[in-house]
């Protein structure tokens, strides 16, 4: 009997309180289908096809209801609530499934609607996780580049960028050099593909096209210019850290945009400020 999945049982025993079912009729190891789940007029030798998990009071128990998720498999699954040791997610069985803080990504909170899969845990009980969806997404989406996707947000990396979940299910990331700092676990965006890798993957941003950019970029420094009483105090010369910290771009369109600015004269530019004209 494997927990977690689909499986077609044999009816051994009929009684009260319901159905015992079996690999096989001869079979020692059985499990509980309740009563209020056995079809009607199901007799011992029919074949059911159930969902093994463990109930409240941690027994195995078959049911022939249809849960969200199997081992395996990725679903988006409503936050129910949450308690001192993880939270507990519905995915359609009288038990909502448990989600233990150390396989969350970030903080989540009741409501959300995060992208989990299914394990087994040291205790042979399921539960849900956030950390183990990289290797489960596909490469093989149907975009191209340019095409506009919406995806979800299930991971942030300081080393490699924002991973996204394209449909939920395609594998894809937002670079480090973009700002995310507006973004939190499970929320779903629209971004544009600006590349497919050579295994599948998809690059996003969620910036225009670079002409375009380049106008929305250059509007967003003489907004700080003028943050800054008309003198900013740093040029394109300043760390990526400070730009994307005071203007919220990369080092390279900040440096494209100012270009534009003072083709434009607009603005100008000193050893070690950027004055507007």
């Amino acid at each position: 009997m494997r927990l977690g999945e689909y499986q077609t049982l044999v009816i051994i025993k009929k009684v009260e309180f319901g159905v015992y079912l079996a690999e096989s009729k001869d079979a020692q190891e059985k499990v509980l289908l309740p009563a209020k789940q056995v079809p009607v007029n199901a007799v011992v030798g029919d074949r059911l096809e159930v969902f093994l998990y463990r109930d409240s009071k941690d027994r195995l128990i078959a049911t022939t209801a249809k849960p969200a998720l199997t081992l395996g498999e990725l679903a988006v699954l409503k936050v129910a609530s949450i308690g001192k040791i993880g939270a507990f997610l519905a995915w359609g069985l009288e038990k909502d499934l448990f989600l233990p803080y150390k396989e969350m990504n970030g903080r989540i909170e009741v409501g959300d609607e995060v992208l989990v899969t299914l394990y087994i845990d040291k205790s042979n009980r399921l539960c849900a996780s956030m950390r183990h969806i990289y290797d489960l997404l596909s490469t093989e989406a149907p975009y191209q580049k340019d095409d506009v996707v919406t995806g979800r947000v299930y991971e942030f990396s300081n080393n490699f960028g924002t991973f996204i979940a394209v449909d939920d299910k395609y594998s894809a990331m937002l670079p480090k050099s973009e700002d995310t700092s507006d973004l939190r676990i499970s929320d779903v965006i629209e971004a544009r593909v600006t590349g497919v890798k050579a295994d599948g993957k998809l690059d996003l941003s969620r910036r225009e096209k670079r002409a375009d950019q380049m106008d929305i970029d250059a509007k967003k420094v003489l907004q700080v210019i003028d943050e800054y009483a008309g003198v900013l105090p740093f040029n394109d010369k300043a760390s990526p850290e400070i730009i994307m910290r005071e203007v919220q771009l990369s080092k390279a369109a900040f440096k494209r945009a100012v270009g534009r600015l003072y083709k434009e004269h607009k603005i100008e530019i000193t050893e070690k400020s950027i004055r507007r004209v």
